[in-house]
């Protein structure tokens, strides 16, 4: 090779990571900045089509824009009557009319039946942003002005103002967790000292460029991004990147155990990896983009941004982590020695064990291991998706909870957040008579030109709007069981043309619309899934039962995630896009490491023959598609540092979902099943029929031999 040749090639990487280290400095602030466009009112993240959105845009009618109650209740020092405060009260709240961010009529002080608790609603601005725990803190001192009493904040305007505060401090807490998990991981499993580095910072330089993708995108209104969003952007990018990273640094290290030249066993380790790495983080991000089906913006919002965040982790594992790892050559792997992948070391001895397992009863260890998914999945149906009370909201304690739980012990559950009725105002009477005969429904009443319940009632273009007050709390099973006996009960009323909505009717919505998400989305991810693997692995039946294997360990996670939430963390249910999102998270990324493991069972059946393939396959891929899952499975665990139920949610079921994967599914079921049907497993591709194996076999020596030759 010329020496001018032989500069040029090493000055490529050089350039790589020059570019690389200048994009980190310019785009990596962007990981902190997400949270300048992200928005947490959850307003903006209802169904596009569903009744309650529709009353929204009906309110606008009456100049009554949507609005974020904030609730305040007072209580009596001493647990005793505080009706002599009543007039106080009053006063405190009409000091609100004109404050900041106050958008609408604030409502009298009322007086609870026992005599022990006084409330006033003071609506605000939905849009108030960074503006709100301003207004809240107005409003309670305020409040504070009436002697004697306990003054406590509740409604959705307190919720979303803890919302925001679990979320603060979001990007360095959550990264520096994720970080220093992989790091421990890394150096425990590789016991070297750049490599884990190397990979982290690679991972570090993809998450700067998805953020500051993002960030652009979400500034000009292109994607939405929310603080779980944000999240899940963070955990998913350095989980992939890392994955990614440990593939192809398991095959240069390969390749470097059996060739002197650094370059050439890169480029090898690249040609044997790249169209893995690829398929992989396509399953993920196609996956993600069919969230785009949703008709729930929050779920829209993940799939392009998760999506741009996978792509930027293939993008710097297959650019930025080569030009490193051929600089740095053997150095990479200090103190450890690079060696060929035959299974030696402590490790290695443990995949030659499974791998003799599986050689010696297949049909046994499937049987097995089929029989304890099937009866974790037995539970799957146990998982209540009907949504998470607001007192389970929260991990820790929140203010607006406890403020909740003393408004429903003195007041109807729905006090200060009714039901918003919009209907033809000819209909009014009967409209209001039906509402309040309904069960479940305190009281109901036409909202009048003031804005107050009672009056004359407010008409705007033959419309009328009646509030509708509720027995259970708000949030509750039980009021959202009311809402749909409402809308029952009014769109049977002659000319009506009732509309129901607010803050309950959107939940019910919500949920609802979360179920026929799920029944949209899952086969669509399942039949891409499908798709990619078949181009990959050229068969039909081995494509088949990797997404049947995936989804039986989905089925399985839940029945156990279904035991330990309600056991063990004392939730009573989940938030209905749990499910559907721990299904793209866990069938994307567990296909994955089937992908890791039938590409490299495949390359080495064409060398070696099928039941020889399977053993090396589970041999030279057990030590890094383990190490990956753990990786993986420690990242999105981070997730849970975050005190919202949501999230402690979708972390507990991708982390065991992972590990469960990687252990039991990949480990032995996946290459049982594959060494037990033999050959017959690649139908119809060549390695299906015995007489086309030897064509076969030459043919990939000649491929290698290319890769080796360049």
């Amino acid at each position: 090779m010329s020496t001018t040749l032989r500069r040029a090639r090493r000055l490529v990487p050089v350039l790589l990571v020059a570019v690389w280290l200048v994009l980190g400095g310019v785009l990596g602030p962007f990981a902190g900045r997400l949270g300048e466009v992200a928005t947490n009112d959850q307003a903006a993240f209802l169904p596009r089509s569903a009744e309650s959105t529709e009353v929204i845009s009906a309110q606008r009618a009456f100049r009554q824009d949507e609005t974020l109650p904030a609730i305040v209740v007072w209580t009596s020092d001493r647990d005793t009557r505080v009706a002599d405060r009543r007039e106080a009260a009053a006063q405190a709240l009409a000091s609100l009319a004109d404050a900041p961010g106050v958008a609408g009529r604030v409502s009298p002080a009322l007086l609870s039946e026992d005599g022990k608790a006084l409330e006033g609603v003071v609506p605000l601005r939905p849009d108030l942003g960074e503006e709100l725990a301003p207004a809240l803190e107005r409003i309670r001192a305020a409040a504070e002005r009436v002697p004697g009493t306990t003054v406590q904040l509740a409604g959705p305007a307190a919720t979303q103002a803890d919302l925001s505060d679990a979320f603060a401090g979001i990007d360095g807490l959550l990264l520096a967790v994720a970080l220093v998990t992989v790091l421990v991981i890394l150096l425990l499993v590789y016991r070297s000292v750049l490599l884990p580095l190397v990979i982290i910072v690679g991972a570090v330089l993809a998450l700067g460029l998805a953020c500051a993708v993002v960030y652009v995108l979400a500034d000009h209104d292109v994607v939405r991004v929310d603080g779980q969003v944000q999240g899940i952007l963070s955990i998913l990018v350095i989980g992939a990147a890392t994955d990614y990273a440990l593939l192809l640094t398991a095959r240069y290290r390969e390749e470097l155990a059996s060739r002197t030249d650094r370059f050439a066993a890169m480029r090898a380790a690249l040609g044997r990896s790249w169209s893995t790495v690829v398929a992989s983080a396509a399953t993920v991000a196609l996956g993600l983009l069919a969230l785009l089906l949703s008709d729930l913006t929050n779920n829209r919002a993940l799939g392009p941004v998760g999506a741009i965040g996978i792509i930027a982790a293939v993008v710097s594992t297959l650019t930025f982590l080569p030009a490193v790892l051929v600089l740095l050559g053997r150095t990479a792997y200090w103190p450890a020695k690079p060696r060929p992948a035959d299974g030696q070391g402590a490790g290695g001895r443990i995949w030659h064990r499974v791998a003799a397992l599986v050689d010696r009863a297949p049909r046994k260890v499937w049987a097995v291991s089929l029989a304890g998914l099937l009866a974790c999945a037995a539970f799957a149906p146990t998982l209540t998706s009907k949504g998470v009370p607001l007192d389970e909201t929260f991990v820790n304690d929140a203010p607006s909870v406890a403020a909740q739980q003393t408004l429903a012990r003195h007041f109807p559950g729905g006090a200060g957040n009714p039901v918003v009725v919009i209907a033809d105002a000819d209909r009014l009477t009967k409209v209001v008579e039906t509402s309040r005969t309904t069960d479940g429904v305190a009281s109901a009443a036409a909202v009048s030109a003031s804005g107050a319940p009672g009056g004359e009632a407010l008409v705007v273009a033959g419309r009328a709007r009646v509030d509708v007050t509720l027995k259970a709390a708000a949030d509750s099973d039980a009021a959202k069981d009311t809402v749909a006996r409402l809308r029952t009960a009014l769109h049977a009323v002659p000319g009506a043309d009732a509309l129901v909505g607010g803050y309950t009717a959107q939940q019910y919505d919500t949920l609802r619309t979360a179920e026929r998400d799920r029944t949209l989305i899952v086969p669509v991810v399942l039949a891409i899934i499908f798709v990619i693997l078949t181009v990959l692995l050229r068969s039909l039946l081995t494509p088949a039962l990797l997404v049947a294997t995936v989804g039986l360990n989905f089925l399985a996670t839940l029945g156990v995630s279904s035991l330990v939430f309600e056991h063990v963390f004392g939730f009573t249910g989940t938030d209905p896009s749990v499910p559907l999102y721990g299904f793209v998270f866990l069938v994307a990324l567990g296909v994955d490491y089937n992908i890791f493991l039938m590409s490299r069972v495949r390359e080495e059946s064409l060398r070696h023959g099928v039941r020889e393939g399977v053993l090396r396959g589970v041999i030279s891929t057990g030590g890094v598609i383990t190490s990956a899952g753990v990786v993986l499975a420690a990242t999105f665990a981070a997730l849970g540092v975050i005190p919202l139920a949501f999230l402690v949610q979708i972390a507990f079921i991708v982390a065991f979902g992972v590990l469960l994967d990687t252990l039991v599914v990949r480990s032995l079921l996946v290459p049982a099943l594959v060494r037990d049907l033999g050959a017959r497993a690649w139908w119809p591709g060549r390695l299906g029929r015995d007489d086309d194996h030897d064509r076969d076999r030459d043919r990939d020596r000649r491929d290698v031999a290319r890769v080796d030759a360049s």
